[in-house]
């Protein structure tokens, strides 16, 4: 999935359908993440659309001591230019009152 994608798929979804609500979440884990969602009423009922961005992962350095009792620190190397995106389908479920992820495997 990349932003061209994303933009034709909230294009098509203004326009067949009523849109709700929509946004844009950052948030600084995982290196900075940007969340940008769309929420609306479609045949299968209130869904959630959620394309998220952020940067890649690039090593992860484990920092410990061989003393007992020592804390061991992780630390995440992330890219400064290499962004990877994916896109992510909720449903709302009324008995959970929270929104569910649409498997892809339902749709085969």
């Amino acid at each position: 999935m990349n932003l061209e994608r994303w933009q034709e798929i909230v294009e098509q979804v203004k326009s067949s359908f009523e849109v709700e609500d929509a946004g844009v979440i950052e948030d600084d884990s995982h290196g900075g993440t940007k969340t940008e969602y769309i929420e609306f009423n479609g045949p299968l009922g209130h869904l959630r659309l959620e394309f998220s961005t952020h940067p890649v992962l690039l090593d992860t350095k484990t920092r410990y001591h061989k003393r007992i009792g020592s804390e061991t620190e992780i630390d995440y190397i992330y890219s400064p230019t290499e962004k990877t995106s994916s896109l992510a389908v909720f449903r709302w479920d009324d008995e959970l009152n929270d929104w569910r992820e649409f498997d892809a495997k339902t749709f085969f």
